[in-house]
């Protein structure tokens, strides 16, 4: 029962994903039903959902492209250096300080998501990053995405559009970066006993099938409701994490 819970969570995020963004709003409340730690499951998702950032970052490869003298090399390397940091730190974090973090992870990735869908518009802005701005503020989001990594493709797409990148552009490179900075904290997160093969195995299908589908719908589906429906999630995750004895 369980798993045919997580394999449902999965199918909802992989949708999700490829629609809006913020899968792991559902598959870390998801996992930690099962009885996993706040860090375990931030582990668990991170590793299951891996796989179709990959998928979404080759779709979209043809519109990958660098800022100006930051080339998309530099930016790869960045985000590897930043998703191994944040990977290592996630890792040397104990379990009894992640439960303690985490709500506010869920919170700040909640507000991100929401200022990103619903007020925040795109190419209105007046701050322009130049190349070294840029590869900061890029690893910085790196750290924050290998360690946790909610709302991390808003903020990713908010520094890229303010280094002078179109939307298009913009969207296609930070889908890759995800999955570099993503790649260097899987990698650490396979021997980690707080990985749950099981779960992340059925996880993942989950999340590849329903990102195939997200393809499928991509036309069809209210994208308004969608990520009204996640910033929901969000918040009612916020308020249960806060709530649940430590």
């Amino acid at each position: 029962m369980l798993l045919a819970l997580i394999f449902a969570a999965g199918l909802w995020a992989g949708l999700q994903n490829a629609l809006a963004g913020g899968g792991s709003f559902v598959t870390l409340p998801a996992l930690m039903l099962t009885g996993m730690s706040p860090l375990a499951a931030n582990i668990t998702s991170t590793v299951a959902l891996f796989p179709g950032q990959l998928t979404s970052g080759f779709a979209g490869r043809k519109l990958v492209t660098g800022s100006g003298a930051l080339t998309f090399r530099a930016l790869f390397v960045v985000s590897l250096l930043g998703g191994a940091a944040g990977g290592l730190l996630l890792l040397n974090t104990p379990s009894s300080v992640f439960a303690r973090l985490v709500p506010w992870l869920v919170l700040f990735g909640t507000a991100v998501f929401a200022w990103g869908s619903f007020f925040h518009r795109q190419g209105a802005t007046s701050v322009h990053l130049g190349p070294a701005g840029t590869a900061f503020a890029q690893f910085v989001i790196a750290v924050y995405g290998g360690y946790f990594g909610g709302g991390v493709g808003f903020l990713m797409l908010a520094a890229l559009t303010m280094a002078g990148l179109p939307t298009r552009n913009a969207g296609a490179t930070k889908n890759v970066l995800a999955g570099v900075m993503n790649a260097s904290a899987v990698i650490l997160f396979f021997t980690s006993p707080h990985l749950h093969w099981q779960e992340a195995i059925v996880l993942g299908s989950g999340a590849i099938i329903g990102g195939l589908c997200g393809a499928w719908a991509l036309h069809r589906v209210n994208e308004k409701l969608l990520r009204i429906a996640v910033v929901c999630i969000g918040i009612a995750l916020t308020i249960g994490l806060f709530a649940r004895p430590l």
